[in-house]
């Protein structure tokens, strides 16, 4: 079978409906001057104003008003068993509330539900319903648009176009369909003046974040205000699709020269994307949490999670891209076992001095440079630049040996958490873009393990990786860093102290970490409801 001609340069599958040619593509010469426009934007969206930023704010304050009033009121009368209890009443109040306010807040809803770890876990679970619960447009609306922005009628595109969508999101809905000229097709379509009310959103989440601060339990260290920021960065990017079919091809380029096998990226159209519509190639697979399907296929379920695990790392390290909303809906894998990857609205992108200090922060991880470390975080925007590194390892605690945690009362750990909190909340500590993307993401990879490899063995498998890094990017790195590749040796004995167990442990299955997990969240629970 002759491959494509593209999958020279580009993670394609083999035998695509159409041949892209990267410099005849009409839209991917604007993407870089969309991208500078939409990121210069945000400083002006996410600026609070003294004066209520117009008529919108006013059903943004009295939903979110009537919303949380009983529960404040319920919380300053001790009306609820335990802070549990607590949480997830106002976790289902902000869930419901952002719904009646529609897609701005639904979004945002559901990049807080992929941020298990980051975010309280009720917040999360009630968020994690945003993903399914989103109404589609009726389909005499998504006609209006695809046909304003492609500028013919439907069916002079389209030889068949299901009414139905396939998903319905909170910015887009996609649907399946065939061009005139044969090939089956994936549609997707901006909502209808969702650009016009994101922008008014953004204004009035900044109006409002200043004053939910220390009054809502969002996160331990995205305040509200951090949150919209971070929020808007995001958003602003998903809003032209031409910016998204551009991170589909250069994220292909990149796997590509990687030498990364494992992926396949849907082609974009070289002629039918605008602003609103992308038209994409159909792929077909089965769905990430379809363990059984894929086993009873022979596909090692293993090399899957391995794959996105170097592929995410590789990306961020070695080219500063890596594809910035993995969950389970953005994902499935083919039948040959490679994972497609769908969705290049959120993609993280690193200057060339982040992708350093990322670069940093990870060998520093790896070799258990504390100090190192901490300065990576400090370049990456994590840290105030002037932030005294010796006396924020002091005041962590880092420069003593780690404890078990598993070994801490409920008590003890609750404070070891309020007192690192604490620390780094006084030093000014926030999460850049990049880092919060990243992170998200690794968390959907921890979930990810627990469901295809619980069996693997974290300690050997961090091993392995780090090897392969250096086999395949030590001497290029090693320049870049201005260091012997061959000087930077894996500190074990720190990798195991980052999981909380002592140097004498010679295995640590994933089944293993959610038991440790498990005994560590109960007796924090247990203190907790107290």
């Amino acid at each position: 079978m002759t491959r494509a001609a593209d999958c020279e340069w580009g993670a394609f599958s083999d035998e695509g409906p159409w041949t892209l040619e990267r410099d005849r593509i009409r839209w991917l010469p604007l993407a870089e001057r969309l991208r500078a426009a939409a990121r210069a934007e945000v400083p002006s969206l996410t600026k609070p104003t003294k004066i209520p930023p117009g008529v919108r704010v006013i059903s943004v304050v009295r939903t979110l008003g009537g919303a949380l009033l009983p529960w404040v009121i319920r919380k300053r009368r001790k009306r609820f068993a335990s802070s549990e209890a607590s949480r997830a009443d106002v976790s289902l109040r902000l869930r419901k509330a952002a719904e009646r306010l529609g897609p701005t807040y639904i979004k945002l809803g559901q990049i807080i539900s992929s941020g298990e770890g980051l975010f309280p876990p009720e917040l999360v679970t009630e968020f994690k319903l945003c993903r399914d619960q989103v109404p589609a447009e009726p389909f005499e609306t998504v006609r209006q648009v695809v046909e304003s922005d492609l500028g013919a009628r439907l069916e002079d595109v389209f030889s068949t176009f299901e009414t139905t969508p396939l998903a319905a999101a909170s910015i887009a809905q996609v649907h399946a369909a065939t061009l005139r000229s044969g090939e089956e097709v994936v549609v997707k379509v901006q909502r209808a003046a969702v650009d016009r009310l994101v922008h008014k959103d953004l204004r009035v989440m900044s109006w409002i974040a200043p004053f939910l601060v220390g009054r809502i339990p969002i996160a331990s260290l995205a305040n509200p205000p951090a949150l919209v920021e971070l929020f808007a960065e995001t958003i602003v990017e998903e809003l032209d699709f031409r910016m998204e079919a551009a991170n589909m091809v250069d994220i292909a380029a990149m796997l590509t020269e990687l030498g990364q096998t494992g992926y396949v990226v849907p082609r974009p159209h070289p002629t039918l994307v605008t602003r609103r519509v992308l038209v994409m190639e159909r792929l077909r697979g089965f769905n990430f949490d379809d363990v059984a399907g894929m086993k009873n296929a022979g596909i090692d379920t293993k090399a899957v999670v391995r794959t996105a695990m170097v592929a995410l790392m590789e990306g961020a390290m070695v080219y500063g891209v890596f594809h910035g909303d993995l969950h389970g809906g953005n994902l499935f894998v083919l039948p040959d076992g490679r994972t497609a990857l769908l969705d290049f609205g959120i993609v993280g992108r690193l200057s060339e001095e982040r992708r350093l200090a990322f670069l940093r922060m990870m060998v520093g991880a790896i070799a258990n440079d504390v100090k190192g470390q901490m300065a990576a975080m400090r370049d990456l925007g994590a840290l105030p630049p002037d932030t005294d590194l010796d006396a924020v390892i002091r005041d962590l605690r880092l420069d003593q040996p780690p404890v078990d945690p598993t070994s801490l009362t409920g008590e003890e750990l609750i404070a070891e958490v309020q007192r690192v909190v604490k620390a780094l909340l006084g030093y000014g500590a926030r999460m850049p873009k990049e880092l919060m993307l990243y992170v998200k993401n690794m968390v959907f990879l921890d979930g990810a393990i627990a469901r295809l490899a619980p069996d693997l063995d974290l300690l050997a498998e961090i091993a392995t990786i780090s090897m392969m890094f250096t086999e395949r990017h030590g001497e290029r790195l090693g320049k870049e860093l201005g260091i012997d590749p061959n000087s930077v040796q894996i500190d074990m004995d720190g990798v195991k102290a980052s999981f909380g167990v002592d140097s004498r442990t010679d295995q640590l299955t994933y089944s293993d970490l959610q038991a440790r997990r498990r005994t560590i969240q109960k007796r924090m629970r247990d203190q907790v409801g107290r």
